[in-house]
């Protein structure tokens, strides 16, 4: 039976394909209200809601043709008019046969059924996702990305450009053994030295800067022969919160609140293995030789070679940023970049336009590159996997 959906700005924001859904082939008719779309205008200044308004829109200019459309004709949408009453008059105003109006509002839907227009809820619940979210590293067996897992026979098989290995041993890294299949698929990758660039996506707590750090420091201060001298670290200078202002002192002591966890994090691994190179004889400060701490506004100018560059944080860069520090790379150098595109803290992005984002939006498939989301039953402790298991 053909039904008339109309969809409340809630359902579009809770999941864009929603309009697809509900139509279910050509089986349904698909309403907005104009006063959706006025408000969703209003909504895209939000930073935080640029990159899913971005993805609504699409989906309203690809199915034009069949997307319907309620307006009324008197009434000045420019002006700051309450939107659910808007809707309602919206409906009535257009005489559809019984129409069924969206909405996880349940005031709208109180007020909407007492003017007689039948609701409901939206369930089918999809979060939006980005790219480097979306694209897990894991290849349909039809669909084969270079640098990317299949699975097979229950084993995963790592598909490179020009070869096919399955993965059904165990690494362990500077004394880091992996924590489940993905953490093992992600130093697959790290120690993989035909990819120039490596990302790395997830939630907090899976482990993806330090697997990082241990296959820097296995490549630099281990592995025989290797071309990388030195491990360059960049971490954005993003504040969670309220900024702490003006820091007196050098430009270390000005890092050293923003580099705390990655200190703590090489601290970690020099108490498992030493890796004594990386410090001064002091044993207290960084050997500037083999490892140094960058703030992103150093980086203009340099020449990064023989080196292991990791990006934390990658979704707190900007696409430009990330442009101007993957530019300075040259000659056997490695770029590992973290980062969860769910935790953009830089007030000027969104899920959608970061560079973490970017580098796997456009470097996808490239033959000297490679991605993988981590994911799995065990992160850094009990209280993490509660955390991620209530979805707080």
């Amino acid at each position: 039976m053909n039904k008339k959906y109309i969809l409340d700005t809630n359902v579009l924001l809770d999941n864009p394909e929603s309009i697809l859904i509900l139509r279910n082939g050509q089986e349904n008719e698909v309403y907005i209200p104009y006063s959706v779309i006025c408000e969703l205008d209003k909504l895209k200044a939000k930073s935080r809601l640029q990159a899913i308004i971005s993805q609504i829109s699409h989906l309203f200019m690809e199915h034009r043709e069949w997307l319907q459309v309620l307006r009324l004709q008197n009434v000045d949408y420019s002006q700051d008019v309450y939107a659910d009453e808007l809707i309602i008059e919206e409906i009535l105003a257009h005489d559809l046969s019984e129409p069924i109006l969206v909405t996880n509002d349940v005031l709208l839907q109180f007020k909407a059924e007492k003017r007689g227009i039948s609701t409901q809820e939206f369930k089918s619940s999809k979060p939006y996702q980005s790219v480097s979210e979306m694209w897990t590293g894991i290849s349909e067996p039809d669909d084969i990305v270079p640098n990317s897992f299949v699975w097979e026979n229950g084993k995963p098989v790592y598909h490179k450009v020009d070869s096919v290995k399955v993965i059904d041993y165990q690494h362990k890294v500077w004394g880091i053994v992996p924590k489940n299949i993905y953490q093992n698929l992600a130093f697959e990758l790290l120690l993989d030295n035909t990819l120039d660039i490596v990302t790395l996506q997830s939630k907090a707590g899976y482990g993806k800067t330090i697997l990082s750090l241990a296959a820097a420091f296995h490549l630099v201060l281990q592995e025989k022969d290797s071309p990388y001298k030195k491990i360059f670290i960049l971490k954005p200078c993003i504040e969670i919160g309220k900024e702490l202002g003006f820091r007196p002192g050098s430009v270390d002591d000005k890092m050293e609140p923003i580099i705390r966890p990655i200190k703590d994090l090489i601290e970690k691994l020099h108490e498992i293995r030493p890796a004594n190179k990386l410090f001064k004889e002091d044993g207290e400060k960084f050997n500037p030789k083999k490892l140094e701490i960058l703030p992103l506004n150093f980086v203009r100018g340099m020449n990064i070679e023989n080196a292991i560059l990791l990006i934390d944080e990658g979704q707190n860069l900007s696409r430009n940023e990330m442009r101007a520090v993957l530019t300075r790379c040259g000659e056997n150098t490695r770029v590992f970049i973290c980062g969860d595109t769910n935790q953009v803290d830089n007030p000027y992005l969104n899920e959608d336009n970061n560079g973490l984002n970017w580098v796997t939006k456009l470097c996808k498939g490239q033959p000297n590159y490679g991605h993988l989301v981590l994911t799995g039953p065990r992160s850094r402790g009990p209280i993490t996997d509660l955390i991620l298991r209530v979805g707080l």
